[in-house]
């Protein structure tokens, strides 16, 4: 019969890439780890593991185990964090979530997860979500808070589930005295007047230019991006000073509060929207204290 601890150490490595990694995840100095997987391979009766260069890499019989190895895992995962919790939501939880999500839900699910389950200890990490993924696959969080765009999806990865959260509109910003702004009854403003227009996006994930850049190509024409910038409030004060426009999700307002210099209008002619979810390992999935904060982060 195969190990666990060596399934484990294979399922690592096929995550982490590198023997050094798994090392020092696992608590093991790298020659175990290359010791324990030689004898799994001696156990599984097939190669799987070949190197290149310095370093190794699966075969295609262990990336077939790998995948083997997460089912009996997470099966084993889930026994034994099922007998822990009782039923009951108890013990430390780590969500790892990006800034304006976590201002407008995560804050509120604390305080209700302190009332709600007085023994689950739920802590915050402010991480954008392609670091939320690093530290879910690192299982440094148990929870990791994404989101992608409708015009430029991007998939989760495979081996993990998705629970939906929230959708909402992603809304065009304008100075207050911009012409497209003029109209009070918040009509949806036409990308095709903002040719000239500067553009700001973001500066520490792809999506937001590629938004932009996919809205305007839409509209028949390239955005002239001028500013790249991290922090929405930032984005909000450029606008209101009238340095650019710029595509922002409706929960940006809730969570800043945009000055009376800045108009928010939807987009006219293209649906723009964000879908945000939280992703898991499959191994995770039904243990209470997740399913309790899940339920908490769902916007009803």
């Amino acid at each position: 019969m195969l190990d666990p601890v060596r399934l484990l150490l294979l399922r690592e490595l096929a995550d982490r890439g590198t023997m050094t990694a798994v090392a020092a995840a696992c608590g093991y100095t790298s020659s175990a780890v290359s010791q324990q997987l030689a004898v799994l391979e001696r156990e599984a009766g097939v190669q799987l593991l070949e190197r290149v260069g310095r370093r190794v890499r699966l075969t295609h019989e262990g990336l077939r185990l790998v995948a083997h190895a997460r089912i009996v895992l997470g099966a084993l995962e889930t026994a034994e964090r099922d007998l822990r919790a009782g039923g009951t939501p108890r013990g430390p939880i780590d969500v790892a979530c990006f800034s304006t999500f976590a201002a407008v839900h995560v804050v509120p699910a604390l305080v209700a997860a302190r009332e709600r389950h007085p023994d689950l200890q739920v802590s915050l990490h402010e991480l954008e979500p392609p670091e939320a993924l690093s530290a879910l696959r690192a299982r440094r969080c148990e929870v990791a808070v994404c989101y992608s765009y409708n015009l430029t999806p991007a998939p989760p990865p495979a081996e993990l589930d998705v629970h939906p959260l929230a959708i909402e509109p992603v809304l065009l910003a304008l100075p207050a005295d911009h012409a497209c702004a003029a109209d009070r009854d918040g009509r949806p403003v036409d990308l095709c007047n903002l040719t000239d227009a500067p553009w700001i996006v973001g500066s520490r994930e792809d999506g937001s230019a590629a938004l932009v850049q996919r809205a305007c190509a839409i509209a028949g024409f390239p955005p002239r991006i001028t500013h790249a910038v991290d922090d929405y409030q930032l984005v909000l004060r450029m606008v209101a000073h009238g340095l650019g426009v710029a595509l922002v999700p409706q929960l940006v307002a809730h969570a800043h509060g945009p000055s009376s210099d800045v108009v928010l209008r939807p987009v006219a002619n293209t649906e723009l929207t964000r879908a945000v979810y939280a992703m898991t390992h499959p191994s995770l999935g039904a243990r209470p204290p997740i399913d309790a904060v899940l339920d908490l982060l769902r916007i009803r």
